[in-house]
């Protein structure tokens, strides 16, 4: 049996549409976060999810340290946030307005939803970290939610229904 390569297993996710997410985690007092589209619901009840971290990211460690993260789910106004989270940068956060949820983790302002969860796993596949998380804060705006689609971001609220 043959694995499917790099270039073809590129190929392929680039055809699953997903949503655009921040997840955030205070690191004593400093905040550190990254860009992951790597997240799912799991259940609703009780309220859990899922997000995956690659071993390298320079915010796993603080993730796998700490109790609790915040996921939020960016919205079509925050293309200068996913640009600024999905780099290498020292400080992503500078500039960045946010406020702690009740655990202390940041949550993005101008975000389609936020959540701050507890973590109750890690489960180490691979090259990643797979993260199960009960859900204990939740919000929701009336911004539309950012999707990613073929290395390009989209307006969620602008997709077309098929039926």
């Amino acid at each position: 049996m043959t694995i499917p390569d790099l270039d073809l297993m590129k190929q392929v996710n680039r055809q699953f549409v997903s949503g655009v997410t921040v997840v955030t985690a205070l690191d004593d007092d400093t905040p550190r976060g990254l860009a992951v589209n790597a997240f799912s619901s799991i259940s609703l009840e009780p309220p859990t999810v899922m997000v995956a971290v690659q071993h390298t990211s320079s915010t796993h460690d603080c993730l796998f340290r700490t109790d609790h993260l915040a996921i939020n789910i960016l919205s079509t106004a925050q293309g200068d946030v996913v640009k600024t989270f999905a780099t290498k940068s020292a400080d992503k956060f500078a500039g960045l307005d946010w406020s702690p949820g009740p655990h202390g983790s940041p949550l993005i302002a101008r975000s389609a939803a936020q959540m701050e969860v507890a973590i109750r796993e890690r489960l180490r596949a691979s090259t990643h970290t797979v993260f199960i998380c009960r859900v204990e804060h939740a919000t929701v705006t009336d911004l539309p939610p950012m999707v990613y689609s073929a290395g390009k971001f989209f307006d969620g609220s602008a997709l077309d229904p098929l039926a």
